[in-house]
């Protein structure tokens, strides 16, 4: 019988002086990667930190915009200019025009301070405002004259 410790090829005993059976040493070269590379074709996506900070956009919710004054003083603004033109119309095409100017300016200075983003329509309305309040009933009263002068002149 031969003893059971007594060093075989794949028996028990010591080690195979050849190191078979041992993981193999590093060599000259570059070290082999600790992680396969990802197959070719399917991009990973990073995995996010349990410890990381919270991606930009979460936590408390934004502001938004208020936008309400210098849209109503753009369309006060617009009414006003075709009530104006409509020379029955024209009182409300005032009273909507002052209306307009005070709604563009509100809205014009919240654009500014930045509480809004309609900047444009907020000063499109303004102008309408004083076209509706000043421009058309000048122009009314222009023609009025204008027609009790050539009317006297007769």
């Amino acid at each position: 019988m031969s003893d059971p410790y007594q060093q075989q090829p794949g028996g028990y005993g010591q080690p195979d002086p050849y190191g078979a059976g041992q993981p193999p040493q590093p060599g000259y070269g570059y070290p082999a990667p600790a992680t396969p590379p990802p197959p070719v074709g399917y991009p990973t996506a990073p995995q996010p930190s349990p410890y990381a900070a919270p991606a930009p956009g979460y936590g408390a919710p934004a502001v938004q915009p208020s936008n309400g004054m210098g849209t109503a003083g753009l369309v006060l603004g617009i009414i006003g200019v075709v009530c104006g033109v409509i020379v029955v119309l024209w009182p409300l095409g005032m009273l909507l025009g002052i209306l307009a100017i005070i709604f563009g300016a509100v809205g014009r200075s919240k654009a500014v301070r930045g509480e809004a983003t309609n900047k444009g329509a907020a000063t499109a309305g303004l102008v309408t405002g004083i076209i509706a309040t000043v421009l058309i009933p000048g122009i009314l009263l222009l023609v009025a004259v204008s027609a009790a002068g050539m009317a006297s002149g007769l």
